[in-house]
This record gives C-alpha cells, sequence and structure tokens, in this order.
C-alpha cells in the first residue's frame, strides 16, 4: 500500500488554507488573519469533524508552559475566525461550537494534492421499506418547498429589519458609565472608560460617535433618553452602562437604546482582568458596532479588535491623565502630563500614554499656557514615540501636525498628518478643531467652517471647540457671525475666558470699542484682578475714547505698553503701532516676531485688519511670502 502524502494545504468552500504558514485564501485574495487565530483554524481544519477540546486547542496553540490568559486569547482566536469566515456561530456553516468541551470544523475539507476529502463521519445507512420510500418521494419534496417558502420569506423579513435597523443607527452617544465601587476616588476610572470606549467606536466608518466632552454633562441626569438625544442633535442611539472595579477584576455591562423610542436594543456584560481591559472595551466596541450594522473595512476589523496587554498600574495612570488634562486648564494638563509619564515609566511600550502626552503639550502651547517653544519639541518627541510603537492613532498624528505647523512652519508635512488624523478617526474632535484652526490661519475659509463644523457635531457643548470655531469667521471678518457664536459660548459660561478673549478680539477689530472696554475689564476680573482695580485699568481706555475716538483707543493701549516697549511682545506691540499709524515701527517688530517665530504671528498676520495699510508694502509681502501666503 502506498503512502499517503502529508497535504501542505486545504480547500473549504470559498477559502484555502496553508497548512504549514496558516495563510488564508478567499478565491486566490489573502485574507488578513493574526498568527494565534491562524493555528487554530488550521488545528480545527487540519481535524475536520472531530471534536477538538478546547485544552488541545491551548496545548497545541500556545503551549503548556506559556503564561497566558488562555481563556481570553482562545475566545478572541475564535471570534476573529467567524469574522473573517463571515461564520454565524448560531447557525454555523465552518465552525461548531461543542458546549462545555470545543469546537468542531463541520464544512467538506478538500486536500487538493493528495484528492482526498474529509467531512464528518455519519452512520453507516439504514434500509427503508419501499412503501416508506414512494411516500417520502412525494411528500418530502411537498414539504421541502413549503419550509423553503416560509424560510424565504422569514428571512426577507428579517433582511427588511436589519437594513431599516442599518439605515437608522448613523449617530451615537456614549453616556458615562455610572461608577458602582461607591467610592468617589474610582471616579476617573469610569470616566476614563468612557472615553475610551468613544474612542473605540469612534474608529467604525460612518458612525458618528459623540465626544466626552460633550456627554459628560449627562452623568446622573435625570432627563429621558429621548429627551438627551434629542440635546445632542438628535443621535440615533445611546448607550449607557456601569462600570465595577473589584479588586483586579473589571467588570462593564453596556445596552444600546434607540434614541428615539427608548426601545432596548442589545444588552451585555463583559470581565476581565484588569491586564485585559483594552480587550474588554474593544469586545464592549466591536459588538455595539455590529449591532448597528456598520460594516467595517478589513484594516479598521484590525484596529478594533486588535488589543495588548497592558500593566495594569499603567492602564490606571494613563486614566488619570485622560481625567486631568481633559479639562484643559493649566493644573490639569500639568498633572495630566505627570500621569502619562508615570504610565510610560510603569509601560514604555504603552502608545496611548505618549499620545496622550503629545496632545497635552500641544494644548498647553496653543492656549500659551506654556511657552510654545518649550513644550512643543517635547510634544514631538512624545508624538513619534507614540507613532513608532502605533501609527494608527489620529491622536499623535494631530499632534505632530500641530508641531509641523506651529513650531517648524512646515504647512505642507502638517496638512499632510491633519488629514491622516482625520481618515484614522472621522470622530476625533481636536484633529477637526486644530486642522480648522489651521485652515482659517491660512486663509482657506470653506474649508476650515467645514471641519469647525464637524467638530461642533461631535462635541456640540464644548466650549472649547464653540469658542475656537469663532476663528475662521474672525479671519473672514464676519465679525458679527464671530460675535454671537461667542455670545453663546458665554451662555453657557458666562466665566468663560476663552469666550471674553474672542469677543474681545471681534469687538476690537468691528470697531466696537466701547464694548471691547467691557471685556478687557470682565478679563481682567477673570484672570484675578479685584473687580475695583479692573475698573481703574481700564478707566484710561475710557478716557481716552472719549477724548479722541478709535485713535485715541489704541494710543492709550500703546502708552500701557510702558517706556519700554521692546520688552513687550513683539507681534501685539507691532499691531497696536499699525493701529496708531507707525507703519515703519509696525513692520521693524513684525520683523521681529517673525524672525523669532512668534505664533501669534503665525496665527493673526493673515487675517488681521491693523494691518491693511501695509499690505501694500513690500516689506510686508515679503514677510508673507515667508511663511508662504
Amino acid at each position: 500500500m502506498a503512502t499517503q502524502a502529508t497535504p501542505k494545504e486545504i480547500r473549504f468552500g470559498e477559502y484555502t488554507l496553508d497548512l504549514r504558514t496558516g495563510e488564508l485564501r478567499r478565491t486566490g485574495a489573502l485574507v488578513k488573519l493574526q498568527p494565534q487565530p491562524a493555528k487554530v483554524l488550521t488545528v480545527l481544519a487540519g481535524r475536520a469533524g472531530e471534536v477538538v477540546t478546547r485544552q488541545e486547542l491551548v496545548e497545541q496553540v500556545w503551549g503548556s508552559e506559556t503564561y497566558v490568559d488562555f481563556e481570553h486569547g482562545l475566545n478572541y482566536a475564535i471570534q476573529q475566525i467567524r469574522s473573517v469566515l463571515e461564520d454565524d456561530p448560531k447557525e454555523p456553516r465552518f465552525l461548531e461550537t461543542i458546549p462545555k468541551r470545543g469546537y468542531r470544523f463541520i464544512a467538506a475539507v478538500i486536500h487538493p494534492a493528495v484528492g482526498v476529502q474529509t467531512q464528518s463521519q455519519s452512520p453507516a445507512p439504514v434500509r427503508v421499506p419501499r412503501s416508506r420510500v414512494v411516500r417520502a418521494k412525494v411528500l418530502y419534496p411537498a414539504m421541502a418547498i413549503v419550509l423553503a417558502t416560509i424560510i424565504g420569506l422569514m428571512y426577507l423579513r428579517s433582511s427588511k429589519v436589519s437594513q431599516a435597523s442599518a439605515s437608522q443607527i448613523r449617530s451615537l452617544a456614549v453616556l458615562p458609565l455610572r461608577n458602582l465601587s461607591n467610592d468617589p476616588s474610582q471616579e476617573y476610572f469610569s470616566d476614563g472608560m468612557t472615553d475610551e470606549l468613544i474612542t473605540d467606536l469612534a474608529k467604525a466608518s460612518g458612525l458618528r460617535v459623540i465626544s466626552h466632552t460633550s456627554v459628560e454633562r449627562y452623568k446622573g441626569t435625570k432627563l429621558s433618553l429621548p429627551e438627551v438625544a434629542r440635546e445632542l442633535g438628535g443621535v440615533d442611539a445611546v448607550v449607557e452602562g456601569t462600570v465595577l472595579r473589584a479588586g483586579e477584576r473589571v467588570r462593564i455591562t453596556a445596552q444600546l437604546i434607540d434614541g428615539h423610542s427608548d426601545q432596548h436594543l442589545w444588552a451585555d456584560s463583559y470581565e476581565r482582568d484588569l491586564r485585559d481591559v483594552l480587550a474588554l472595551q474593544n469586545d464592549v466596541a466591536k459588538d455595539i458596532a455590529s449591532e448597528v450594522a456598520i460594516k467595517l473595512m478589513p484594516s479598521q476589523q484590525e484596529r478594533l479588535w486588535t488589543a495588548r496587554g497592558v500593566v495594569p498600574e499603567a492602564h490606571e495612570a494613563y486614566l488619570k491623565g485622560v481625567f486631568d488634562a481633559s479639562k484643559l486648564t493649566p493644573e490639569g494638563l500639568e498633572s495630566g502630563i505627570e500621569h502619562f509619564d508615570d504610565a510610560i515609566k510603569l509601560d514604555s511600550e504603552y502608545a496611548p500614554a505618549y499620545a496622550g502626552k503629545a496632545e497635552a503639550y500641544g494644548w498647553a502651547a496653543g492656549l500659551n499656557i506654556l511657552p510654545p517653544g518649550e513644550v512643543l519639541p517635547r510634544a514631538r518627541i512624545a508624538a513619534n514615540k507614540a507613532l513608532e510603537l502605533d501609527d494608527t492613532l489620529s491622536q499623535a498624528h494631530h499632534s505632530i501636525a500641530w508641531v509641523n505647523y506651529a513650531l517648524d512652519w512646515d504647512f505642507k508635512t502638517a496638512e499632510a498628518q491633519f488629514r491622516r488624523a482625520v481618515e484614522l478617526n472621522a470622530n476625533d474632535v481636536t484633529a477637526h478643531l486644530w486642522y480648522g484652526m489651521f485652515l482659517a490661519q491660512r486663509g482657506r475659509i470653506s474649508e476650515s467652517l467645514a471641519e469647525m463644523k464637524h467638530a461642533q457635531e461631535l462635541d456640540p457643548f464644548s466650549l472649547m471647540v464653540n469658542g475656537l470655531a469663532a476663528t475662521p469667521l474672525l479671519e473672514s471678518r464676519q465679525y458679527d457671525a464671530a460675535i454671537e457664536l461667542t455670545n453663546k459660548v458665554l451662555l453657557m459660561d458666562p466665566s468663560n475666558g476663552l469666550g471674553h478673549w474672542m469677543l474681545l478680539t471681534a469687538y476690537e477689530r468691528k470697531g466696537d470699542l466701547l464694548k471691547a472696554i467691557d471685556e478687557r475689564e470682565k478679563l481682567a476680573a477673570l484672570w484675578g484682578q479685584n473687580p475695583e482695580i479692573a475698573r481703574k485699568q481700564v478707566a484710561p481706555f475710557r478716557k481716552a475714547y472719549a477724548a479722541l475716538g478709535a485713535k485715541g483707543y489704541w494710543q492709550s493701549i500703546l502708552d500701557s505698553f510702558g517706556t519700554k516697549p521692546e520688552q513687550a511682545d513683539p507681534y501685539a506691540l507691532a499691531t497696536v503701532l499699525a493701529r496708531v499709524g507707525d507703519r515703519d515701527r509696525a513692520i521693524t517688530f513684525l520683523e521681529k516676531s517673525c524672525v523669532a517665530h512668534s505664533d501669534q504671528f503665525l496665527y493673526n498676520v493673515h487675517g488681521e485688519p491693523a494691518f491693511d495699510s501695509l499690505r501694500v508694502d513690500p516689506r510686508f509681502k515679503d514677510l508673507l511670502l515667508r511663511i508662504g501666503l
């Protein structure tokens, strides 16, 4: 008897599996399958028709001496195999679950090289009386037709319901997960889990996911979910749930609810060791994305389904960093950066911690909390490290983009990075916001307005987003629209410093200087001055304006720089000098500002009306050419 050759590959359905390399192809095209799931599929398909226990799979794929979370690893592998093969676990074509035992590969397997087909073994045929055979030949086809008709109608109905559901859910809000630990000090953990779940879901193409900043206001809300959905721009569905951390375990419960009817669409609970908390978040995100019938591209599937283990203490430090840095205050950003550094010390390969640190430095520079020349180089180092570890992090891309723009003045590279960030995550609010700022300051107003609108749709209640969304309006001299938008910000928070600053800028550029003086007084009080002292500070401006109008106002502002104006910010001084008509000195200080790579020069020179009288001057034109305008 000839010895049968060992097969190198097997076929089942439209798939071909290489038993040596684990490569899976579908009608000749390579299908993305990670190493561990590929090994599991090789074992199962190689023993088609047999029940393979979970323990056997663990020993053959991971080995008995390796320490990993086998339960999670095997579940993940089976889940990925089913996804790649488009196999329904309830009605499997390829992989059948044998409860409390293991799995069985049930499809017919062909070994092309040796011409052997393997199927599940069936019992020997039983002889049936001829009379029963005749009845079967008549009745069974009729029954089959009736059954097929019923199944067909059920399928069509199910398909229509599924398609309707998919067409209805295009936007989603994840409400703050409730902290069930009864420990207020653990609030950062539930908030951080909410933020990361939003981030994971935001990777789903075609799904608009509301930002954490705007859903935070609904923590402990007594509003009905349809009311919440309506306030958030009419989102189609809402996710709510809980987080319970107990020792080294964490449990998440989540439910998906129709935003219009308040109908429950889906609910589940998940539990993991803290080390696998990222995998837990991914599981929740995948299930919700599946429920809303979002069709993920293969690259998105890989990003959503790949979760590396993380040192629990590092993840905890990271969540604290996100919690603090998101406040966008000097104290919050400083504390956030410290926590990100702690996470990096505990796990030097933890890419999100580097990305979080880079973005925090970017905000500190952009809001003039820390000197841009000092912190943007640090942002570059952190962002580059994050991209080295994981180049799919949109946060790292928009952070390096801001460095390319504000520090390097490399606008081509900056735009490519901004575009990449938005491409990787269309729900990245900061990416849209910073890209919108970049476009406005380059004079591309319609594009900037589109980015700002997108950011506002994703984060409708963010003071920062709505305040900075006035930038393209200011740059295009739509001052009334900028004032209207900024006043809406101040309705949400009358003490918002950014709102008052944008309002001051709009009033000054419009020429409504009495209102500009009012805003200067309010800002002085917000910055810590006693209200009486704040009033005295702006009194000279009121007096000068009453006597000489706009010229008096601007001269009094120039006088406030003191006897050594060269010690002031050269860009701010140039602006006031241009207002009082001192063109030569204005050009001189603009030159100093440009040479110093002043961020204010970069951000404002294009749209500042004070320089209108200088725009025909060859020296001014030369300055604009240097920065590509």
